[in-house]
């Protein structure tokens, strides 16, 4: 028995060090591959991910991805229980119907968490996963490194992961040099980034980036970017 406990205690503790380890490196290393990365590469996809430091990386797009994905960025500390609490109460309205979309009230802060350590699911395993990671990188990584590993590893249309492969899949230049209009279009298509197109967008992208980009002055106007702005 007590052989046996040892060896539980054992590797919880290697799981703890693994974790801590984990997001301790990557808060100053480039993560060099995700779950959804490698997914696709079996699902016989290529991998373009080309790392930039967020200095590297358009305003712009710091703007759009925050008008479009999480207002509250940087006034919450990895949840925003509003927007759970919303997306619970649609989600529960859709269910009752039978019809309608599925939303979530997941933060950048958790999306970065799920795209870089865990698989892309919806069991609850991997939710509870994903809060512990949130709370870990919050807590060890800041904001600022934060979004910079979130627009590096948003995959961005099939194959393409992170700002500089998106800007140069989509707009054949850098991710420094994208526009306003650009920025909002790439923002537009995050939910569903093998679905739409952001260079020759359809209405529904072209009506989401027009809300987004008018957004992005509140963004800028008001401060909600003032965590990540330089």
């Amino acid at each position: 028995m007590k052989t046996f406990r040892r060896l539980i205690l054992s590797a919880l503790m290697l799981t703890l060090t693994l974790v801590l380890g984990g997001v301790a490196l990557y808060r100053f290393v480039p993560p060099p591959q995700t779950w959804l990365m490698t997914t696709r590469l079996f699902e016989g996809e290529g991998r373009d991910y080309r790392w930039r430091s967020l200095d590297d990386i358009s305003p712009r797009l710091v703007d759009a991805v925050i008008a479009s994905e999480d207002a509250t960025f940087c006034a919450h500390r990895g949840f925003d229980m509003k927007a759970i609490e919303k997306a619970l109460q649609n989600n529960a309205r859709a269910e009752k119907r039978g019809s309608g979309r599925i939303r979530g009230g997941s933060t950048i802060s958790q999306q970065t968490a799920k795209n870089v350590f865990l698989w892309p699911s919806r069991d609850w395993i991997r939710k509870g996963l994903e809060a512990g990671y949130t709370v870990l990188i919050e807590t060890a990584w800041g904001k600022r490194r934060i979004m910079e590993v979130y627009l590096n590893v948003a995959e961005w249309g099939p194959g393409v992961y992170g700002a500089e492969a998106a800007a140069q899949h989509w707009y054949g230049k850098g991710a420094d040099e994208l526009t306003a209009r650009e920025a909002a279009r790439l923002a537009a298509i995050l939910p569903s980034p093998r679905r739409y197109q952001a260079a020759e967008p359809g209405p529904y992208v072209r009506r989401r980036a027009s809300r987004i980009q008018a957004a992005m002055g509140t963004v800028r106007n008001d401060g909600l970017n003032a965590c990540v702005a330089r």
